[in-house]
């Protein structure tokens, strides 16, 4: 294990229950966003100054047209912590899987909430840093809260201690560079962490031989066929190498009006590769965008390379159910995430000073529709030890139990589905697995068993 990693008593977390802390949050998307408000909503008496840093130069992320599964802890997360007066998430009542004809074969009565990032963005940004959208009203803000800064176009570059401090070094946008004190340091800066790499040198992200294809159509722009499929469902097929799913997310400026929402659908097909870096000639041209530029990792909506795109049109008309295929044509601005797996080997470094939560500390493979929950898990749990409400122990134990166990069972999923022929009771079973409550887990013994 690496020297750097914390080996303390187990209530010795440096930072429990102190009042006022320095925090610098590295990343400032859904997880970087959520520490953030757990953080700025502690109650009285503590007033944390928090920093957010952002890579990005732009002051708005731009919209990722992702849906995801709101799943519990997502919801308990914007009950504790969202003052925006609206719903974060579209429904759905029943699960059901199609054969390659369209014909519903299988369906279960299961209660769903799917929401979308852009939305969830933006309740973030609004409840967190006061930023004014479509999605949502900003809160008032309450004279206790904590006091956040948002700084965009500033990427990290190192970490060293400093006495009983944490020294953040940067460059921003405009080629300047600086440093920064914290108390606290908290990567929270996605699947291709910084704050890991330099903690964590030998963990590797690593293809996994297949992509999601991902797009979205409008509900009122498919035809009935797809309505009647897709709305108010959660809806898979499975055939040999291929797995596709969709569900009914909130529409422009997060609107949940029928008609106006929108259908997302996630296509999983094999692209067979030696490396993101030594890519196949297959997925080269399809990771290629309209002006030439080879994408490692995602392929941007709107960026795709048409030519590229009309192949997988065509194969889809060839083996997707009909209204499957109707909405991977039909979609506009359709874009491609390879499929990785990465998982730190601790969650705290530094003795303590530097923690890693959501996507950078392990990035599940979609088919667990777990990434935002945990991001909104590891926010909650660890504002609570931060708090002195919980103790260091129990949020390691639940933090990289959550992390290790899902992350196994993504891997798990993934080599079933996309590389061997299971009967649909096999699917259905992974699917029941993935939609576990979280509280009602037992994490195996060897998920915790080096936790303190």
């Amino acid at each position: 294990m690496d020297s750097n990693v914390a080996n303390v008593e187990s209530e010795g977390f440096p930072h429990a229950a102190r009042k006022n802390l320095n925090i610098i949050i590295v990343g400032a998307s859904l997880g970087g966003l959520a520490i953030a408000l757990a953080l700025k909503r502690m109650p009285s008496p503590h007033a944390h100054n928090i920093t957010l840093l952002e890579r990005n130069p732009t002051a708005l992320l731009h919209n990722q047209g992702a849906g995801i599964v709101a799943g519990g802890d997502t919801l308990k997360f914007f009950e504790r912590y969202n003052k925006c007066n609206r719903d974060v998430a579209a429904r759905s009542g029943r699960r059901q899987y199609l054969d390659q004809n369209g014909k519903v074969v299988h369906y279960e009565d299961v209660r769903q909430n799917m929401t979308s990032w852009d939305l969830v963005y933006h309740m973030l940004r609004a409840n967190v840093d006061g930023v004014k959208s479509a999605y949502c009203e900003v809160p008032d803000e309450d004279k206790d809260d904590g006091r956040v800064k948002h700084l965009h176009g500033h990427k990290v570059t190192g970490l060293k201690e400093k006495e009983d401090k944490m020294v953040v070094n940067y460059e921003a946008s405009d080629g300047n560079e600086g440093e920064m004190e914290a108390d606290l340091v908290i990567g929270a800066d996605g699947p291709s962490s910084t704050v890991r790499s330099l903690l964590a040198p030998q963990v590797e992200r690593k293809y996994a031989g297949y992509v999601a294809l991902r797009g979205t159509v409008q509900e009122d722009e498919a035809s009935p066929e797809a309505r009647e499929a897709f709305c108010e469902r959660f809806v898979f097929s499975h055939s040999k190498g291929i797995q596709i799913l969709a569900y009914l997310i909130p529409g422009v400026n997060g609107t949940l009006e029928p008609g106006k929402r929108l259908i997302n659908f996630v296509y999983y097909t094999n692209f067979p590769s030696p490396s993101l870096e030594d890519p196949s000639p297959e997925f080269c041209e399809l990771m290629t965008d309209i002006h030439g530029q080879y994408h490692h990792i995602t392929m941007p909506p709107g960026m795709m390379n048409p030519k590229a795109w009309e192949k997988q049109r065509k194969i889809a008309k060839e083996k997707l159910a009909p209204q499957f295929a109707e909405v991977v044509c039909a979609t506009k601005k359709p874009f491609v995430q390879a499929v990785t797996d990465v998982i730190a080997p601790t969650n705290e470094f530094m003795n303590g000073r530097v923690i890693l939560i959501g996507d950078a500390l392990a990035g599940f493979r979609p088919h667990t529709v777990a990434s935002t929950s945990q991001a909104c898990f590891d926010a909650m749990i660890l504002a609570d030890m931060i708090e002195g409400k919980v103790s260091r122990k129990d949020w390691k134990e639940q933090t990289l139990g959550f992390a290790r166990t899902i992350h196994k069972r993504g891997v798990d999923m993934g080599e079933r589905s996309q590389h061997q022929d299971l009967p649909l009771e096999e699917h259905i079973h992974d699917r029941n697995v993935a939609s576990t409550p979280r509280e009602q887990e037992v994490w195996p013994e060897w998920a915790i068993s080096d936790v303190l």
